[in-house]
């Protein structure tokens, strides 16, 4: 039996042995996206940076030291933003907890009913309803606010907790979204099935197709509350009274008393970055449905 001797290929002239022979341009091609990346990050976090240190400075510190040189005055700034008006800042926080989570869960609730209704049935008018949906989801909020006003205005609702609550209840974005995801995620097999056990539709809505959603209606969720909590105009047009302001009102009448009062600025940044916890950790504890979702999803399949 003869033997047969295998020879390894010689490295191309110019490369060293034993590294990868990828063509450059095409490595060079594929750092793009990464910079792009990186540029992005950099652009969404700096203001976020200059926020979380310019809360550690006193007042003589915020005009006088480098930008991004921490301070020594978050403790002060905290007493000081906590005393202000007898802590007004935390009814502020309080009205946006309140605007944002309320609102957020009515609409998301009415999001899941309405896309289901529109991913599931089969009715006339169904398409037309849903490009009048995708018109409204393309139209700016600030159109909408001041006939929103007018008309709670003729039901003598503004400056009330409902006049902020009521319009961010219907979310075209959230229908649209809850409609997508129910008729990728709910099967019309599952459906047929609920109806042929006896089930009747609320039944197979709450008990079957409800469960299957929950990772859409969680992002629905999140839109909506990160939308309210960051509302500035309507609450400015519907609202008078200020302890009933949220946090985004709030912080802008202490801006404007800030051109008067330069002391006033550091509650205003030390008052924003405080605004910004609930934001991160409501993302972090919603982030938990997600990859909750995932590891089911890889577990049934």
């Amino acid at each position: 039996m003869s033997s047969v001797a295998v020879r390894k290929a010689a490295p191309a002239a110019g490369t060293t042995p034993g590294t990868a022979q990828g063509p450059p341009l095409r490595r060079r091609v594929a750092l793009v996206p990464t910079v792009a990346l990186l540029l992005g990050a950099v652009y969404c976090l700096l203001p976020v940076a200059w926020v979380v240190i310019a809360s550690t400075k006193s007042g003589s510190e915020l005009f006088s030291t480098f930008t991004f040189l921490p301070g020594s005055g978050f403790a002060e700034n905290l007493r000081d933003l906590n005393a202000y008006r007898d802590g007004v800042y935390w009814q502020w926080m309080g009205n946006s907890a309140l605007y944002a989570g309320l609102g957020a869960l009515l609409s998301t609730a009415v999001s899941s009913v309405s896309g289901y209704a529109l991913a599931t049935y089969r009715f006339r008018g169904r398409e037309s309803m849903f490009n009048v949906l995708l018109a409204g989801v393309l139209m700016p909020p600030v159109i909408l606010a001041i006939p929103q006003y007018l008309l709670l205005a003729k039901a003598d609702l503004t400056d009330s907790y409902l006049s902020v609550l009521l319009p961010q209840i219907l979310s075209p974005y959230g229908v649209y979204l809850s409609r997508i995801y129910a008729a990728a995620a709910v099967p019309a097999d599952v459906v047929e099935a609920g109806r042929m056990d006896g089930a009747g539709e609320w039944r197979i809505f709450t008990r079957v197709a409800l469960p299957m959603m929950v990772p859409g209606l969680v992002t629905v969720f999140l839109f909506q509350f990160v939308a309210i909590w960051n509302n500035f105009l309507l609450p400015y047009i519907m609202l008078s009274d200020d302890e009933k302001f949220p946090i985004t009102l709030g912080l802008h009448t202490l801006l404007e008393q800030g051109s008067n009062t330069p002391a006033l600025y550091t509650l205003v940044i030390t008052g924003a970055f405080l605004a910004v916890l609930p934001l991160v950790a409501l993302f972090l504890v919603v982030q938990r449905f997600w990859s909750l979702d995932l590891l089911s999803g890889a577990v049934k399949s």
